[in-house]
């Protein structure tokens, strides 16, 4: 009987086996960095094979999945979408001046894209190339054919003067200018002994040393040479520091060694956030979600250095030194995203934040490598810093963070993609509580205005005072009353835009009358004159910083769903081709609403406002099943580097942050039946949604650690102390849940 007992308990075991493997699994296996590398209209995600948040990023040099060629491999992408240095081509055949210029077919069957492991074979030439990244390091390996003559050709992207050098048969160091004026560095090492050159003055020849604008040099091995291996290392200093590098990282690992730390690093970072449930792609698409999460912003220290654009100084500091953000996008979900995973990995970057202000004047919000990149409007880093103040992350110098928020709201222009002082459109702006427009085929009168971004008048008003508001609560959380009521006023700058009549923000000229327009299709190309890449549909709802004033100015909660409603369903008025003429940036399209552009990720959560949270339910399980699915087509906008993949993130787990300085969470419909967060300090956040389905979208009841939850929203705080929130879930709207009265 005894015996019998065992052998069930065995059977038993081995049944439930599957399920303990799946419960355990690690979401790392989940990535697929092709998901997204085809844009509808714009810019398509790259698959980039990286670890998270460090300066070596790589992706094959093509136009996107479609295109069957790629040009070379860059050595690294020093910024998202802003450039890349370096580049290396296996070749193989009689090297020429115009051998860099040829492509090499891949095949897409044959390629592998990890994280932390590439591989493609070019089918031409038979060659297999596999690659692996470290923290500033890089490794290349390839396999040739066994009658070639291997060749690697190595190649510049950026004008201006450039260098290699052969130190020896099998060493070589790299120079090549970024920007203009930052020089990059690289030191590398062969796996075996080759005979170099260079292309000089048009010429192949056999020397060492090249340095000239368009720098290419060359390396071979003798016939039946079959496998070649490149082992490098990055720096923003100097070759020493790249070979420092290089001796740390490199110079005692293989491939597969550094690949399996590649490998452990990415299961990490995905490990934090287990889920349970939910479809096969609905996984693909949240960890990849979370891995694009991941890639910026980028830690640029080496030993305790950094080069910065701000002053083009190299400085020492005790903590790393972050850069490659862009905030419009960033502060509206990836920020808030990191407070929650990593809040001393957020602390470092927002004291660089601080340092870059120090160096360059002026409070960045689209920091790069080379400096502040003007870009877009706004400054929403002061958004950024008071959330992370109020979330309790505080290992930042606040005080000389506000300084630099309240220079830029005072003395900065507000003028879109400049950087610098203020000019009279932005002294109209501070006299008159909004920013002046032209009408229709008006000349432009103020010379710093940008020829094609042009004034957007209500997207700048909106903005700012959003901005101002941040300003003037941290200034309340810091004790400043004279200046919290200084720009307390300013944020309540959206008001002098509000056209009561057409329910709309709509642009006045600067003697403050109405320019009556269609707030549907004009303002030039993106809406530019009045908006931003979006037109007034989408702006209507930009005071997210006050939602029950908006509630107010639209007639109440009743009137406000409706809108909401309406949003959902309006006509375009005209052809789909001739919108997306216009405005190529609103992908995603339902009626007006635009899911693949950043202001509009907060919109379907504004149901939870109106007393409706079942619509906020059905309109997000909509959205992420129809706009984000597991494929080549995945993203329906531009993911601008973690700045869309964050909604994706924080939709799928359930929630979303929908005022960033508020530090409070609003609920919507988890496709995950159990989420579990490990957080930094040492508790773990679980949202268990049960039965929750495809169908079984709808919340029925909530209790929030064991206590019933009659609002559709929780604070950070509940979060950070290892909260349990716990959905019942049903194929139906309960219309009542989530309509009880609470804080917001």
């Amino acid at each position: 009987m005894k015996a019998w007992y065992n052998i069930s308990a065995i059977i038993l075991l081995i049944m439930a086996l599957p399920c303990i493997i799946s419960a355990q699994e690690n979401g790392a296996i989940y990535i697929d960095p092709r998901i997204g590398n085809v844009g509808q209209l714009l810019e398509p995600t790259r698959p980039l094979v990286h670890l998270p948040h460090q300066l070596i990023r790589f992706a094959p040099d093509r136009k996107d999945y479609f295109d069957d060629q790629i040009g070379a491999f860059p050595l690294t992408i020093v910024s998202h979408r802003l450039g890349q240095v370096f580049s290396l081509k296996p070749f193989i055949g009689e090297v020429t001046p115009g051998s860099w210029k040829g492509r090499m077919t891949w095949d897409h069957e044959l390629e592998v894209n990890r994280p932390w492991y590439y591989s493609t074979f070019l089918i031409d030439d038979e060659i297999t190339v596999e690659f692996t990244p470290g923290k500033k390091t890089g490794y290349f390996r390839m396999e040739f054919p066994s009658s070639s003559e291997p060749a690697l050709l190595l190649g510049v992207y950026n004008g201006g003067r450039a260098l290699w050098n052969f130190l020896s048969a099998g060493e070589v160091t790299g120079m090549e200018i970024y920007n203009g004026d930052i020089k990059v560095y690289m030191y590398g090492v062969f796996s075996g002994d080759g005979k170099a050159g260079v292309i000089d003055n048009g010429r192949v020849t056999e020397g060492k040393v090249i340095e000239s604008a368009d720098a290419r040099a060359w390396i071979r091995w003798p016939r039946g040479t079959r496998r070649v291996e490149f082992k490098y290392a990055i720096s923003y200093i100097s070759v020493d520091a790249a070979k420092q590098h290089f001796e740390q990282e490199l110079s005692h690992k293989d491939f597969s060694s550094l690949s399996d730390e590649g490998k452990s690093t990415w299961e990490q970072a995905m490990g934090q956030v287990s889920v349970e449930g939910g479809t096969e792609a609905q996984k693909r698409s949240f960890y990849t979600a979370l891995y694009r999460c991941s890639e910026r912003m980028v830690d640029i220290t080496e030993d305790g250095a950094y080069y910065s654009g701000f002053d083009k100084q190299v400085h020492k500091d005790s903590r790393p030194f972050y850069t490659d953000d862009w905030v419009w996008d960033t502060y509206l979900a990836l920020h808030p995203l990191r407070m929650i995973l990593n809040p001393s990995q957020e602390e470092d970057m927002l004291q660089s934040y601080v340092r870059m202000y120090e160096q360059g004047g002026w409070m960045p919000t689209f920091p790069v490598l080379f400096g502040d990149h003007a870009c877009m409007n706004g400054f929403h880093s002061s958004i950024v810093f008071l959330d992370a103040y109020r979330k309790g992350l505080k290992r930042f110098d606040i005080d000389k963070a506000y300084e630099g928020m309240k220079k830029n709201s005072m003395e900065a222009t507000l003028l879109p993609w400049r950087n610098g002082k203020k000019t009279a459109l932005d002294d109209f702006y501070h006299t008159a509580g909004y920013f002046p427009a032209l009408r229709i085929g008006e000349k432009e009168t103020e010379s710093r205005v940008h020829e094609f971004e042009r004034r957007q008048a209500v997207a700048i008003t909106l903005g700012h005072s959003y901005d101002d508001w941040a300003v003037s609560q941290l200034a309340m959380d810091l004790g400043r009353k004279d200046e919290q009521e200084i720009f307390g006023r300013r944020a309540e700058n959206y008001r002098h835009l509000w056209n009561p009549d057409k329910q709309m923000f709509l642009p006045k000229d600067d003697k403050g009358n109405w320019i009556d327009i269609d707030p549907k299709f004009d303002g030039g190309p993106g809406g530019r004159d009045y908006y931003d890449e979006n037109n007034g549909y989408t702006y209507l709802w930009q005071v997210q910083e006050d939602i029950p004033a908006l509630i107010s100015l639209m007639g109440g909660k009743e009137k406000m769903e409706k809108r909401l409603d309406q949003l959902f369903r309006e006509g375009l008025d005209r052809p789909k081709p001739e919108f997306w003429s216009k405005f190529p940036d609103a992908t995603g399209l339902i009626g007006q609403f635009s899911m693949g552009n950043e202001p509009s990720f907060h919109i379907p959560y504004l149901y939870n406002y109106t007393g409706a949270p079942w619509k906020t339910q059905k309109r997000i399980r909509f959205l992420l099943d129809t706009w984000f699915k597991d494929n080549i087509f995945g993203i329906p906008g531009d993911e601008d580097g973690g700045g869309m993949s964050a909604f994706v993130v924080f939709s799928s787990m359930g929630f979303y942050p929908v005022t960033p300085g508020l530090p409070v969470y609003t609920i919507g419909s988890p496709v995950f039946s159990k989420v579990t967060i490990q957080l930094g300090n040492g508790k773990r956040f679980t949202l268990a949604a049960h039965n929750c389905s495809v169908v079984n979208k709808y919340i029925q009841s909530a209790t929030m650690d064991g206590k019933e939850l009659k609002t559709p929203w929780f604070t950070h705080q509940q979060l950070m102390n290892g909260g349990s929130l716990v959905l019942e879930m049903g194929p139906k709207p309960n219309k009542t849940w989530g309509t009880g009265e609470g804080h917001l």
